[in-house]
């Protein structure tokens, strides 16, 4: 098996496909049209691969629009059986990679919020709660289950993630798919359900808004600012933002953004780069193994038919 940073390969095994790449998910084995076929025909193994190629995806960029892995781990798991319930109504009219996410979004824009998503409104709101937070040394090492390096990277990459919540959910969904995992204005308006004109635009406006604010905030983009993340880190613990014993952005990383999307860097003006490049360093997490779940489901009393598509 190749090395994890690699990522060409599941951690069962199975090829790592990226489906927002412009060839789509499409690696050396059945493609995602030749699994439908097959999932639609009653062979469960093709439906539970597709599950297991998509389920990795749907679930980080959840985990990224409602800042909490409960409720992106629900959110995966309502997304998938919408799919799989579905999957007679694909008839091939579209990639089945624009099919799913387009459910996948749909679900999203509209999932229950988190109850950090409902605290944190505004940037104004924010970089007030960040500016009230106070600044404390690291806990004793001893007193925590984890390294501190760790901590510290869970509140990171946590306050980021926040920082994304400030975004209304459709320009947070353009940024998650243009600036964390490459994904091009074309394939972004195709399963956005827009133009790739109007993709460009809201994902412009989204990095205007999050960067003017990292550029006035954040002590990793400016070091004039004074907020560190280190200093941070105790106060996020007693805030209940970080939790030593249930780490939620650090817990099963398998590697790094960009070691799994495509990266187009090059298109981006310096300073931009910057930001950039600290958000694709955030780790792509393994996903809820939901295979066996909704194996369950399809073997339930008249699933099967539900698959196939209506002759």
């Amino acid at each position: 098996m190749k090395r994890s940073n690699d990522f060409s390969l599941l951690e069962t095994g199975e090829e790592r496909i990226n489906p927002f790449s412009e060839r789509g998910a499409q690696g050396s084995g059945l493609t995602d049209e030749e699994l439908v076929s097959e999932a639609q025909a009653g062979d469960e193994g093709a439906l539970e691969k597709l599950v297991r190629r998509h389920q990795p995806w749907v679930f980080n960029i959840a985990i990224r629009m409602v800042w909490s892995r409960q409720v992106a781990e629900d959110a995966t798991q309502e997304i998938l059986i919408k799919v799989v319930t579905k999957l007679s109504t694909f008839r091939g009219q579209s990639q089945f990679r624009t099919w799913l996410y387009r459910i996948a979004f749909n679900h999203l824009l509209n999932v229950r919020k988190s109850e950090f998503e409902k605290s944190s409104v505004t940037f104004t709101d924010m970089g007030r709660a960040l500016d009230e937070t106070p600044d404390f040394d690291l806990p004793d090492p001893k007193s925590v289950p984890v390294e501190l390096p760790l901590l510290v990277e869970e509140a990171r990459i946590g306050c980021m993630t926040g920082m994304l919540i400030c975004l209304d959910r459709r320009q947070r969904l353009s940024f998650i798919l243009g600036e964390y995992f490459g994904v091009s204005s074309e394939v972004g308006g195709e399963v956005m359900e827009i133009s790739p004109e109007n993709f460009r635009q809201l994902l412009s406006r989204a990095r205007r808004d999050l960067y003017q604010f990292m550029n006035e905030k954040c002590g990793l983009i400016n070091t004039a600012n004074p907020c560190r993340c280190a200093k941070k880190t105790r106060s996020f613990m007693q805030a209940g933002y970080v939790d030593p014993d249930r780490l939620e952005f650090t817990r099963g990383r398998l590697a790094s953004v960009s070691d799994v999307a495509p990266h187009r860097l090059n298109e981006l003006e310096t300073l931009d780069r910057k930001h950039a490049e600290l958000f694709r360093d955030h780790g792509f997490l393994a996903s809820p193994d939901l295979a066996t779940r909704l194996r369950e489901l399809i073997n339930q009393s008249g699933f099967d038919a539900e698959i196939a598509p209506a002759r």
